[in-house]
């Protein structure tokens, strides 16, 4: 029987399980970025972003598999991005749910609440390392726009989608 996917949004009791998922979806990178401890420590409050943005949780039968901060236009975000954009920040999927189209659908979710909030255009930024979510990003019809400040050592580019010409 396939699993079914649910999208919801985080609730206070699921702040934990976020935190520890953001971590370990990142794992399998640490050796790529120089100071793997302090990146590790950013990542691991994943569920603060609540303060600024809407997180996205995807759960299949029943288990959180899957997350995201959705940033509205308006909202405290990085500097690199323009205040108007709606920005998706750590899309992060549990190693053993990849390739169920969690990622897909926990993106697809925000550009649904950015076209909400009547966004023109949606921004993230991400990493060539990311060998599945960048290319997973431009078959949406993400473009890269202008190289991201790096991150411990990692390139970062920033990707942008028109939300006013047809979307996949």
């Amino acid at each position: 029987m396939t699993p079914t996917m649910h999208l919801r949004d985080l609730q206070p009791a699921d702040a934990q399980r976020i935190d520890d998922l953001a971590v370990s979806a990142f794992e399998q990178f640490k050796g790529a970025y120089t100071d793997w401890p302090g990146f590790r420590s950013k990542i691991s409050t994943m569920s603060a972003l609540a303060g600024t943005g809407e997180i996205i949780v995807a759960e299949l039968d029943g288990v959180i598999v899957g997350a995201v901060a959705y940033i509205g236009p308006g909202k405290e975000k990085a500097a690199f991005f323009r205040p108007e954009w709606p920005v998706m920040r750590m899309l992060v999927v549990a190693p053993e749910a990849r390739g169920r189209g969690v990622g897909r659908a926990l993106a697809e979710e925000c550009l649904a609440r950015a076209r909400r909030d009547g966004a023109d255009s949606f921004a993230l930024h991400t990493s060539e390392l990311m060998q599945v979510a960048l290319p997973m990003y431009e078959r949406m019809g993400f473009k890269w726009l202008a190289p991201a400040p790096d991150i411990h050592g990692v390139k970062y580019g920033i990707y942008l989608k028109e939300l006013n010409k047809a979307s996949t």
